[in-house]
């Protein structure tokens, strides 16, 4: 086994998604830290804050600029975040003046958390567009085989038939809410969470909110009319709708597995997975591991649950736990996915069942 199945070189195909996996790089975060440090320059350039030259400067240096990754990292366990280290790096490519314009009213976590809502926005977005997928290719298979007769079960028992639409719906339905859900809860999940040092904007004067809606409009954020540094309601619903994205992935999985059982036989599966000791098998991995990721994510949602306990005006522990949950939930979130849009086109009615008269 290793730490992270999701890059590792083996388990890396069956529980990872590549897709995903470049919204977490140690580039994307710096990428878009930086991103955060030009918006705000821009913006304080416009409120009179800093001088037009020094959001220039800064806005021009960004582009040839190459961090010393192990500095960083140095910086990082020093520190606890890798901000000053990389704002001390990146002073050294500017002229005195933008240096000191730089992250003019700032702090830390502004650009931190910043960075993590565009990318986590990204992520969202990758995600909804597979939703979409799904949707369409569920709805289709319905279309077509909507009519026949399969066998409900309660309580894994046989039950009554019904019609293979009935069962469609089940695996449609919450999908389609998930992504109603996506839309409604993006102004709290993806808002730009600026307030510098203690979260109340003193050091952007009277133009704070200016500030804050210029930056959020510069990053495609949400505004939000208070720092959030330490109300983390939103990220925890983020984190609550990637455990719905995998536990709706996660109950169509079951069913599959138990549809495809040799002794139920009301699905069939097109290329399932070899055994060693039993060759004559057609295990439905790809079923399985949407449960596996159902119940990863269930068990993280507890942790990010417990992030919302940000003590004061800021919690260091609190805030890096969020680090290192939130991106295992998205690439679950991603790996179910991809997983379910592969497995749907090699599953089947079986042709015992039959159509509703």
């Amino acid at each position: 086994m290793t730490a992270s199945p999701f890059d590792h070189p083996i388990l890396g195909r069956l529980l990872g998604d590549e897709e995903l996996a470049t919204y977490f790089t140690a580039a994307a975060d710096i990428d878009a830290m930086l991103g955060f440090e030009t918006a705000l320059a821009d913006a304080e350039a416009k409120a009179g804050l800093i001088e037009r030259s020094a959001a220039e400067a800064i806005r021009a240096a960004v582009e040839g600029f190459s961090p010393d990754l192990a500095a960083l990292a140095e910086g990082t366990a020093r520190d606890g975040v890798a901000v000053p280290a990389l704002l001390a790096q990146f002073r050294r490519a500017l002229d005195p003046d933008a240096a000191k314009a730089l992250h003019t009213g700032s702090t830390s976590q502004d650009v931190i958390d910043a960075s993590f809502a565009m990318r986590l926005q990204g992520v969202s977005l990758v995600l909804d567009r597979r939703l979409e997928a799904l949707v369409s290719a569920l709805t289709e298979w319905g279309l077509k085989d909507g009519d026949r007769t399969v066998m409900a079960h309660t309580r894994m028992q046989a039950a009554k038939p019904v019609r293979f639409a009935r069962k469609i719906a089940a695996w449609t339905d919450p999908l389609v809410r998930c992504r109603l859900r996506r839309e409604e809860i993006a102004p709290r999940a993806f808002a730009l969470r600026i307030g510098g040092a203690v979260g109340d904007r003193a050091g952007f004067g009277e133009r704070g909110e200016a500030v804050a809606r210029d930056v959020a409009q510069a990053l495609g954020l949400h505004y939000a009319p208070t720092a959030l540094h330490s109300e983390r309601d939103g990220i925890a619903e983020l984190a609550s709708w990637l455990s719905l994205v995998t536990g709706a992935l996660g109950k169509f999985g079951e069913d599959v597995t138990l549809a495809v059982q040799n002794e139920v036989g009301e699905l069939t599966l097109e290329g399932g997975g070899g055994s060693s000791a039993m060759p004559h098998k057609q295990n439905p991995v790809g079923a399985e591991v949407l449960v596996t990721l159902a119940r990863f994510n269930a068990t993280l949602l507890s942790g990010a649950h417990q992030a919302l306990v940000h003590e004061n005006e800021r919690s260091g522990a609190a805030w890096t736990l969020e680090w290192m949950i939130l991106p295992q939930m998205a690439m679950a979130a991603g790996a179910a996915t991809r997983t379910a849009l592969d497995l749907v086109p090699r599953l089947a009615v079986a042709e015992t069942t039959s159509d509703v008269g």
